[in-house]
């Protein structure tokens, strides 16, 4: 798709579509009050006689309205006047876009960014509207032979973006480019989920880092089983010695923070697909086991956002990445590795992989002297009980840290929810065999595999998302969802703006 902002008349912008907001209270939105005077009072007949009620997300396209130059005029659903909300706000651009992409319109100028969101700023309601209107075009058909119909999502479109004031322009441009940006990532990270794991494996996602990097300019490096063998790795070396896939330890560095300056590190889970391994998990739905690399696609959206941005700070990002298979050579429950810390793990459940593989990551990075390191991983199946689908699971060794990611969650509309990982769930990892164990039981799951990666965070401030109830859509919709790209770009663009 794509954008250009304007300040002009709804009435006199001629496009294939123009689209106005309506409210349920039958409130008319400014824009739509403008093309109702020069039209006659026509959009206040339509709502008197019942024809449209502005129930959030619900559209009417009218034809050839008087005196409106546009040969289609749409009214979106706006829901509740008061208090609007930015959520409402992104579910009417998704259904204004949805709309458009049947009605077999070319161009469009949507008059959404003008109406008054909270305290938004003309830049904020436009970069969200931008980032709301690429992912409800989002179509992943890369290996289809059979390709999605031009009359459908895959249809060339242009959109026009009108701000309310010339002097908004400037901020509204900004905006554009923001969203933009984050719609690059997420769209990046969603493609390398949806990718099935006969493609998407370790080596693929060693060569999307080295593409990003000649790309972009990014500094990448891609360590081989030697050099994590030499490096003492030996809790990810286990987790790979299963697979006859090779694993990878990808490095990509940002810099272009001022000389001296901290790094940020984002340490993603890159488990390409996930059998359990020798704990085999049920045959059900393990197909989405695909997705247990989403904490290192993630990184690589993110990486790919900053860098379209030029975010002037540094940002280091760590991919520790392969399979869990359950061969003659996998790891066996009862099996005790060393790790690069040193510390030594029994491995009570080999589907327990990914802090296997993420606490050699976190090591590693101690190396950086960061000013914060975040990890993000789909980890855990009790923090989809706990918290759903909607909620990211947040633990943090430092409160400050963990308050920097929330306000950055409920900011992007990526949100997660800040979970304890007090002493007293510590001796739960406790083994008779080694320095700690890979599972604290059943209880309090998502919280002991925080407190195990905790063990290896210890010289630094740090964070954990748990991602597993919020990458990735089940059922009609499945599908990456590319969170929580939009959460990391929001905490990092706030920390180069400090």
């Amino acid at each position: 798709m794509k954008f250009s902002i304007k300040n002009g008349s709804a009435a006199k912008e001629l496009n294939d579509c123009v689209i106005l907001g309506v409210y349920e209270s039958q409130e008319l939105s400014a824009a739509a009050k403008q093309v109702d005077a020069v039209a006659e009072g026509f959009l206040t007949k339509i709502l008197k006689r019942g024809d449209f009620d502005g129930k959030l997300e619900s559209t009417l396209m009218l034809h050839d309205v008087a005196n409106v130059a546009s040969a289609r005029v749409m009214l979106v659903g706006l829901g509740k006047a008061a208090g609007f909300t930015e959520k409402q706000y992104c579910k009417a651009v998704r259904a204004s876009l949805k709309a458009l992409v049947k009605s077999g319109a070319k161009n469009a100028a949507t008059f959404l960014a003008e109406l008054t969101v909270k305290k938004l700023t003309a830049e904020r309601r436009v970069a969200l509207l931008v980032e709301a209107t690429l992912d409800a075009h989002y179509q992943f058909d890369a290996i289809k032979r059979k390709k999605v119909k031009a009359d459908t999502k895959n249809i060339q479109l242009s959109m026009d973006i009108s701000v309310a004031e010339t002097s908004e322009i400037a901020q509204a441009n900004a905006g554009l480019v923001y969203g933009e940006a984050v719609a690059l990532g997420v769209s990046l990270a969603k493609d390398l989920g949806n990718l099935p794991p006969n493609v998407c494996n370790p080596t693929y996602l060693a060569e999307q880092a080295l593409g990003l990097g000649q790309q972009y300019g990014l500094q990448v490096e891609v360590l081989e089983r030697e050099a994590l063998e030499k490096l003492g790795m030996g809790s990810f070396l286990g987790v790979s010695q299963g697979s006859e896939t090779p694993p990878k330890f990808i490095i990509m560095q940002h810099l272009k923070g001022s000389v001296g300056e901290k790094p940020v590190v984002l340490v993603g889970k890159g488990i390409t697909f996930d059998t359990g391994g020798i704990s085999l998990k049920p045959g059900a739905e393990m197909d989405e086991m695909k997705y247990d690399m989403c904490g290192a696609a993630s990184v690589l959206g993110t990486f790919k956002t900053i860098a379209a941005l030029d975010l002037k700070l540094n940002v280091i990002g760590l991919i520790p990445t392969c399979e869990n298979m359950p061969d003659g050579r996998a790891t066996r429950p009862g099996d005790v590795l060393t790790s690069m810390s040193g510390l030594t793990i029994e491995v009570l459940n080999t589907d327990a992989e990914g802090r296997l593989i993420l606490c050699d990551a976190l090591t590693y990075a101690e190396r950086f002297e960061p000013s914060a390191v975040v990890d993000i991983a789909t980890l855990t199946g009790a923090c989809v009980i706990a918290l759903g689908h909607h909620a990211t699971g947040l633990f943090s060794n430092q409160d400050a840290l963990a308050h920097e990611l929330l306000r950055a969650g409920e900011a992007a509309l990526d949100r997660a929810w800040h979970m304890p990982m007090w002493e007293e769930y510590q001796p739960l990892l406790e083994s008779n065999f080694a320095d700690l164990a890979n599972i604290g039981g059943r209880a309090a799951g998502s919280i002991t595999a925080a407190c195990f990666l905790s063990r290896f965070a210890e010289k630094y401030h740090w964070a954990h998302l748990d991602i597993a109830g919020t990458a990735w859509k089940s059922g009609k919709e499945k599908g990456g969802t590319g969170r929580p790209v939009p959460l990391l770009t929001a905490f990092l663009v706030n920390r180069a703006n400090q």
